[in-house]
């Protein structure tokens, strides 16, 4: 469902991601993890066409996301971290925005429009100004945009941020339930969040993945602790 193969992505003599390599499959929900500066969000951005990599294939759904970007994204939902939203406009006509702007018929952009409102919590929320919402209620719109057209894949950066504990919960819980049908792949620097959603973590550091396997075999790496893991294998001081 998500490939990257040998990608690299070059600034000058600066490589970002060099030769990043692996693949995730439908029902995998997958934790990106890495020190600021790793190479995380410029992965993601090239997973979701964002940016051209400077060589290597990145496909969704099979589908090369250079070569065929509108196809491809068809497939993905993408909730950047601190998403940009139209603050003047309410969550209702937001979510009414993109439906139509993905090609939705009034029909079943007022069936999504009911299920993202219970998954993402929005009863209250649909008629508030964007820009007078908290940040936690800007979170929940942003991932009722990103479920809003019933994407395949799930690409998000941070998706916790903002939230309350009882928020926190919910969006662990919806997570773990589209994660059954959905593949997802999550980038936190919150170990807690790694071991309450992920099955599988991948772990980047300068720009190449160090580490590819389950949350339980981390922390193996580190005497039980995943921080202190994470710590030897980027070298952190």
């Amino acid at each position: 469902m998500i490939e990257a193969i040998d990608l690299c992505k070059h600034y000058g003599s600066f490589a970002a991601i060099e030769n990043l390599t692996f693949t995730i499959r439908r029902g995998e929900v997958v934790a990106f993890i890495g020190p600021n500066g790793a190479g995380k969000s410029t992965t993601m951005k090239v997973l979701t066409g964002y940016l051209a990599p400077t060589s290597g294939t990145a496909r969704l759904c099979g589908i090369d996301v250079v070569q065929d970007r509108a196809r491809a994204v068809e497939k993905l939902g993408y909730l950047p971290e601190n998403g940009p939203l139209y603050q003047d406009m309410t969550a209702r006509e937001l979510l009414t925005f993109f439906g139509e702007a993905r090609g939705l018929s009034k029909a079943r952009i007022a069936e999504r429009l009911e299920f993202v409102t219970q998954e993402c919590a929005l009863q209250g929320l649909l008629d508030k100004p964007i820009g007078t919402c908290s940040k936690g209620q800007k979170q929940r719109t942003g991932m009722a945009q990103v479920l809003l057209h019933d994407p395949d894949v799930l690409i998000m950066d941070e998706p916790t941020t903002g939230l309350d504990p009882n928020q926190i919960r919910h969006v662990r819980e919806l997570v773990k339930k589209l994660g059954q049908t959905r593949t997802i792949l999550l980038s936190t620097h919150l170990f807690q969040e790694v071991e309450a959603m992920c099955g599988r973590v991948l772990l980047v550091h300068d720009g190449r993945l160090v580490f590819d396997g389950t949350p339980a075999e981390l922390k193996s790496r580190g005497a039980g602790q995943m921080e202190q893991a994470f710590h030897t294998i980027t070298g952190a001081r």
